[in-house]
């Protein structure tokens, strides 16, 4: 039985990669924080022994992996966000729960896209400096947009307006997903942390001085390009800011 050219039992096998990927993140979540090393033989002698299965978790990444290969078939892009989908929802946690982005998980994302820079172009014949050039302006414009907004915002409000963190994470990804992308991420980042904001102040759970971590709002609007295709992203951003007007 094949579903989109592919057989089912690929579909199969990527999702079981998913809820494997899934528990091992909850581990990742445990060691970053900590500065600990995430390969270690403690994964066996000590966490296999007495974890739980996260099977939240693991559903979660194993329903993102399968529809990955539904959308994009086989394919670089495919293998590389299904690298990326799992170091995204370690960020999301670690920052939701402490408000951090570990400088590893950072790096290894960093490193993790360098390395997809470069097969992506040596693979590409005809447009490989053009897919090199994108990458590069996507880190610059990702680590630049944030790094703008966090020197402006902090010398406006007199503090911290969003962690460094997210200025290397965004350049980080823009590796990944190149200069377009980039900066409709930082849109729809921006436009999710404005709506949550609000709801979350009319609900009156925080004070309008109060932290919110701005790194889940960067992973929501990071796996969406995953998914859909930039015009059609586009053209959802247009009639959203003009009201259906567009």
């Amino acid at each position: 039985m094949y579903i989109n050219d592919l057989h089912i039992l690929t579909y199969v096998v990527v999702g079981v990669i998913g809820l494997i990927v899934g528990q091992f993140i909850d581990w990742c979540n445990l060691r970053l924080p900590e500065y600990k090393k995430v390969f270690s033989k403690d994964f066996f002698k000590e966490y296999l022994k007495n974890c739980k299965p996260k099977y939240l978790l693991m559903v979660i990444v194993a329903v993102l992996y399968i529809s990955l290969l539904y959308f994009k078939g086989i394919s670089i892009d495919t293998l590389k966000f299904l690298f990326l989908i799992p170091m995204l929802i370690i960020a999301f946690m670690i920052d939701y729960k402490l408000q951090i982005i570990p400088n590893r998980l950072t790096l290894t994302i960093f490193e993790t896209g360098l390395v997809f820079t470069f097969a992506t172009s040596l693979l590409n014949i005809t447009g490989g400096i053009d897919l090199f050039m994108d990458s590069v302006l996507g880190m610059l414009a990702g680590a630049g947009i944030f790094l703008l907004i966090t020197l402006i915002g902090g010398a406006i409000a007199g503090k911290e307006a969003m962690g460094f963190g997210d200025v290397k994470l965004m350049g980080a990804l823009g590796l990944f997903f190149g200069w377009i992308n980039i900066i409709l991420i930082s849109v729809m980042a921006f436009l999710f942390a404005a709506i949550v904001s609000i709801v979350i102040l009319i609900a009156r759970r925080k004070k309008l001085s109060e932290y919110i971590p701005f790194g889940p709002f960067i992973v929501v609007a990071s796996i969406i390009p995953m998914y859909i295709n930039t015009p059609e992203l586009i053209l959802i951003l247009l009639k959203i800011f003009s009201l259906g007007t567009y």
